[in-house]
């Protein structure tokens, strides 16, 4: 078992399935203590955690609305009291909006905003604190492809990607001499549960057609990335947006 991240405490959002689980996991197989974020999926955040415990490392599910401040810091406190304070967090909480520009609501707008971009927000400030004080801590943000190229029919989901992206690179500035680094891992077409209930399997091969690598990523490639993001071997990585997406739209 790797240890790269032995001593680190972990939140991870969205991690009751999909990229979130993957990242969650990989970060207990580094030796991190995890603790794994959910909004809805109580049973699938168990299970995360069940995974997580097998390899050794403290982990629990923390139930939190990443929208809202108060939420978010009784999130922290509950993560404090079982873990300790966070040295690492990753935002892979998602909420996706696919449709016409024109044929948006101002609340669809409000929904995605508040998960991708008030939500990393939140975050960020809450552990920032002991982080500061220990000059140590690993920031990360699940971005999207369509955060970089945009994306058409996902034009909100597209500018509230851009969007963390844009804090990304200017948070890991100011932060930059205080030893913590803020970055971005970029997912392509990611195979997960979301993305069956998008597209029909005839639509995702024609999708995989397009990737120059012929195929979808797998949310564990996604993890992977993020693992190396947080470890000590990127230390001098911040600010960055690591794509993941087989050449799609390089």
């Amino acid at each position: 078992m790797e240890a790269k991240l032995a001593g680190e405490v972990a939140w991870v959002t969205g991690a009751s399935g999909g990229i979130g689980a993957a990242v969650a996991e990989a970060l207990a197989e580094a030796g991190a203590a995890v603790a794994v974020g959910y909004l809805n999926s109580e049973a699938e955040a168990q299970r995360v955690v069940e995974r997580c415990r097998t390899y050794g490392r403290p982990a629990f599910a923390v139930r939190h609305d990443v929208a809202r401040r108060e939420s978010v810091d009784q999130a922290h406190q509950a993560i404090v009291s079982q873990l300790g304070a966070p040295t690492v967090l990753i935002h892979a909480a998602g909420q996706g909006m696919v449709g016409f520009f024109q044929d948006h609501s101002e609340s669809e707008f409000d929904d995605v905003m508040d998960v991708h971009v008030r939500g990393f927000f939140h975050l960020a400030q809450v552990v920032l604190t002991s982080m500061l004080s220990r000059k140590h801590g690993r920031i990360v943000a699940v971005s999207s492809i369509w955060g970089q190229t945009g994306g058409a029919l996902e034009v909100l989901y597209s500018a509230a990607k851009g969007a963390q992206i844009g804090m990304v690179k200017a948070l890991a500035k100011e932060l930059a001499r205080s030893g913590i680094t803020v970055n971005a891992v970029a997912p392509g077409a990611i195979h997960t549960k979301l993305l069956d209930g998008q597209l029909t399997r005839d639509e995702q091969e024609a999708l995989a057609d397009d990737i120059p690598m012929g195929r979808l990523g797998a949310p564990n490639e996604v993890a992977h990335a993020v693992k190396f993001l947080c470890s000590g071997d990127a230390g001098y990585v911040t600010g960055q947006v690591l794509a993941v997406n087989g050449g799609w739209y390089t």
